[in-house]
């Protein structure tokens, strides 16, 4: 279906819903539950129950209750706010029990003028739910919660050990130790080697420069000027410290790996065929990326399509992407159309217009790890020489650096959307193709004029042997 034909459905859907007005019964079955750190407000339908707003407790008890009086209420569809992680228990206990909970962003509820209380708040919640005026917001399913759960605070994780590298390059410095300037990490197998040694009390530079790898490409002479320095006992002390919380870090990180193969190897999804050889330099693997977890060919076993031949398409993306969405099936279950999709991850505009004038055309400000990792994915496209790489120097030069790295991420995500939900291989040309309706807002061209003089110039030079001729 092409844009137009969508644009035209769009529209016939809503004269139809406005032909037929405001149903306040389209979910008769509705309830709305207010949700707070000590308590739970919950309303049901005025001729469910009297009364029709009840107050439980946050416990695992009133929970309980509260699931075992929407049950005797009839209840078939919950509405709930996305408070903090407060529903993560009441959304997860509901869902068992066969109620379908909405979880609906507290940005899009707004409540009417007047006082501001609870009870008023999941009324409010139980009238828009039973009207059919609340949207969804995106949850996985069942089995990949855990996946996304663990790959989160795996990702923490990292981040720490991140900031941890960083304060010891900080103690290094302050030691006047330049090894992040002989090496290429901190936390590479040389600089942790010498680092090792020097705490445990070495400090010739000729033994220490001998514990670098062999891989190692910067002079025995610059290694050895950047380990003489200053081994005071405070830094010593700090620097201890530091590789010890790091190392820490590190197995905490190894056993998120394991964790994550098995709930991967969990996950029902079988592929048609094996995955496809491919060159090394497309599937390249760094040290962020899960050890014990073979991302590609999991990716492979989930979309049933290779995603590593997009440009800019590596394994870190793959593991989020397979975190916070699913499988294939799931990805067409929850998003509709690739329009959906790069809305939710807020990298498409977000029109407003009101009275034929456009109030706002920019993207959503929000936190989004998968929109993220589409951005870093677009930020490494700017040198490659294929027809990616000339889109992301286009984009940059027309909007901006940012923008058009947001421009360049809203086209990797509409690519790899289309090619799990089509299962087709990814094609350059049919990826940048030009569509009529691409070719109906293309500028006009300009007039052909003369290739050496331009019509003003000509016209000057005519000017001009005029009044010489004249003169004569």
């Amino acid at each position: 279906m092409s844009k137009r034909q969508r644009r035209y459905h769009k529209q016939a859907r809503a004269r139809e819903a406005a032909k037929q007005g405001l149903n306040p019964n389209t979910h008769p079955d509705a309830a709305g539950i207010d949700i707070g750190s000590t308590e739970l407000v919950a309303a049901v339908p005025p001729d469910r129950s009297r009364p029709a707003v009840r107050t439980f407790c946050a416990f695992t008890s009133g929970i309980l209750a509260l699931r075992d009086w929407l049950l005797e209420c009839g209840i078939q569809t919950v509405a709930i706010e996305s408070t903090g992680n407060y529903w993560i228990t009441t959304y997860d206990v509901l869902q068992e029990a066969g109620i379908d909970v909405w979880l609906v962003n507290a940005r899009a509820v707004k409540g009417v003028p007047g006082k501001k209380t609870d009870v008023c708040d999941a009324q409010w919640l139980q009238q828009l739910n039973a009207a059919g005026l609340l949207k969804k917001s995106h949850r996985p399913d069942k089995e990949i919660v855990p996946l996304r759960y663990v790959m989160r605070h795996r990702a923490d994780l990292v981040a720490q050990a991140g900031q941890q590298v960083q304060l010891m390059q900080k103690v290094l410095t302050e030691m006047n130790l330049h090894i992040h300037h002989v090496f290429s990490d901190v936390d590479g197998v040389s600089a942790q080697a010498i680092i090792t040694a020097i705490l445990a009390g070495e400090r010739d530079p000729e033994k220490l420069a001998d514990l670098r790898d062999k891989r190692c490409r910067s002079r025995r002479e610059d290694i050895l000027e950047a380990l003489r320095g200053d081994f005071r006992p405070a830094y010593l002390f700090v620097l201890r410290q530091l590789q010890q919380r790091w190392q820490q870090l590190q197995a905490s990180i190894t056993e998120c790996d394991g964790q994550l193969a098995e709930i991967l190897a969990a996950v029902q999804v079988q592929a048609a065929a094996p995955l496809p050889e491919a060159p090394w330099s497309q599937r390249r693997t760094h040290k962020n990326m899960p050890a014990n977890v073979p991302i590609y060919a999991e990716a492979w076993r989930f979309y049933g399509v290779d995603l590593s031949v997009v440009p800019g398409i590596g394994g870190g993306l793959l593991g989020v992407l397979m975190s916070e969405v699913g499988t294939g099936t799931q990805l067409k279950a929850h998003f509709r159309s690739a329009e959906a999709f790069s809305s939710w991850l807020a990298v498409c505009p977000e029109n407003r217009i009101t009275g034929g004038r456009v109030l706002k055309a920019k993207t959503r400000k929000v936190s989004h790890r998968l929109a993220d990792a589409f951005r870093l994915a677009a930020h490494s496209l700017s040198r490659r020489h294929d027809l990616m790489g000339q889109y992301c120097r286009r984009m940059k030069g027309r909007l901006g650096k940012a923008e058009g790295i947001v421009a360049v991420a809203h086209k990797l995500a509409r690519i790899v959307y289309a090619m799990i939900t089509t299962g087709q291989a990814y094609d350059e040309k049919e990826a940048f193709k030009v569509t009529p309706s691409a070719q109906s807002q293309a500028p006009p061209e300009p007039p052909k004029t003369s290739p050496c003089v331009r019509p003003a110039t000509r016209s000057c030079i005519t000017r001009f042997l005029t009044v010489t001729q004249e003169a004569r």
